[in-house]
């Protein structure tokens, strides 16, 4: 894969629900200026992940590269639950955007059930990831394109909403920075900004699909900077300018995941069928975030399985090259989608959020904890910094602050009711993950 690939693989993964769906959740949880300063704190976050992690992937390319770097550098349980974390990550998130596909599809068809959309999407990307990784590559490079696009026609149109150029619902002269202030800066106070912080850190998940494609990247040691540099100034634009656009043209009350944002603004704006327009964009966005999220969740699995760390069958390929068994096992997290038959689909959404949210964060946790590692031990061995392909600026201050801001926004989810089950739900998760490690290393040992 080229860095073209990288990159829109990586927008793939990152704009989906997360940026579509529920920053309206986090519209009505922390109000505009509230939203726009925790997106960019997340942005910020990523970013000084993402230089840790581009640094590991020059110096070690690997296929499922995250756990081999925490089994390297912080220990083969932490390893292990770093692979499983991450796996988690993707898996559940599937399960979140095959919901919002089907939340999309309920919205046009309300007399049909949600879970049945939810199925018929499994199957479409199911069948769309057992082809080569260059047909996934091309595939995902022309679905992520649509969504771009799409982002880009929604700033600059809102923009000229909120200057008056463009007529905008309910306002008789341009709606300006009104909603911005119209409750105070922080209606519910300065801290439901980092109680959101999870939700937040989920919609730039998918980021690190950089790492995990290090691999199957020709000159890696040229590709992977180029592609983390273009990817995050992209998504800077993309996040902080549309999360800016709807603060200013939806009052903060009306926000939420039963309609997306960028639907809410182009219906208001009254050209002819944007709504579905911006539907059909918004589905294929989510879908190409669930195809990214199979192809990630998939090689993970498939790494853990190469090493023998779970059962090597599932690291068997099919006549494409690609490892079916571990992409319908990775394909489990789908199936939760299938739970709004008995429970509502945004309920389900939010829940589903949490969990991928709080897993991908974990993981930044221990890409940044091995970077530390990594550089203390480069030195120990008698290796100086000049011999690195590619040097992350500002260590270790750089990697502590990834480490430090990654950690906080698992804790402070305690504060927001909506999300603290995933907390919970993830901390048993974690111990149980230990636990079979230290068991399974004991094993090795006898």
């Amino acid at each position: 894969m080229t860095s073209r690939h990288l990159m829109m693989i990586s927008f793939g993964g990152v704009i989906g629900t997360g940026l579509f769906l529920s920053s309206g959740y986090t519209v009505s949880q922390t109000g505009p200026v509230g939203t726009i300063l925790a997106y960019a704190v997340g942005a910020v976050i990523v970013y000084l992940v993402m230089l840790c992690l581009g640094q590991l992937s020059v110096a070690m390319p690997f296929t499922g590269a995250f756990h081999v770097y925490a089994t390297r550098f912080l220990g083969p349980a932490t390893g292990f639950v770093t692979a499983v974390l991450y796996w988690l990550t993707w898996t559940v998130a599937l399960g979140s955007e095959f919901t919002g596909a089907a939340m999309i599809m309920k919205g046009w068809f309300p007399t049909t059930p949600t879970w049945m959309w939810a199925a018929i999407f499994i199957a479409l990307v199911l069948a769309l990831d057992v082809t080569s990784v260059r047909v996934f590559a091309e595939a995902e490079t022309l679905l992520s394109s649509i969504k771009v696009a799409a982002i880009l026609v929604f700033i600059v149109t809102g923009t000229l909403a909120i200057v008056g150029v463009i007529p905008y619902e309910g306002y008789s002269s341009a709606p300006g920075l009104h909603n911005l202030t119209a409750d105070g800066l922080f209606p519910k106070g300065l801290g439901a900004v980092f109680t959101t912080m999870l939700a937040v850190n989920f919609a730039f998940s998918g980021t690190e699909l950089i790492g995990i494609t290090a691999g199957e990247t020709a000159e890696p040691g040229r590709t992977i900077p180029k592609a983390i540099r273009a990817t995050l100034a992209r998504l800077v634009l993309f996040f902080i300018g549309s999360i800016t656009v709807m603060s200013c043209l939806i009052p903060w009350r009306s926000a939420g995941v039963e309609q997306s944002p960028f639907v809410t603004v182009f219906d208001a704006m009254g050209v002819p069928y944007a709504g579905t327009i911006m539907n059909v964009v918004i589905l294929t966005a989510i879908l190409s975030a669930a195809n990214s999220g199979l192809y990630a969740s998939t090689r993970m699995l498939w790494s853990l399985a190469n090493e023998g760390t779970v059962p090597r069958s599932l690291a068997a390929t099919n006549r494409f090259g690609v490892p079916a068994r571990a992409m319908a096992l990775s394909m489990v997290g789908g199936l939760a989608a299938l739970l709004t038959s008995v429970v509502a689909a945004s309920t389900v959404y939010i829940v589903l959020v949490s969990v991928s949210g709080l897993a991908v964060v974990l993981v930044w946790v221990a890409i940044a904890a091995s970077h530390l590692s990594f550089r203390r031990q480069w030195r120990v061995e008698g290796h100086s910094d000049d011999e690195l392909g590619y040097r992350a600026p500002g260590y270790p201050v750089v990697s502590i602050a990834a480490l430090v801001a990654s950690a906080l926004s698992c804790v402070l989810i305690i504060f927001d009711p909506t999300q603290r089950p995933a907390l919970w739900m993830t901390a048993v998760f974690l111990v149980l993950c230990y636990v079979v490690a230290w068991v399974r290393q004991g094993r090795v040992s006898a």
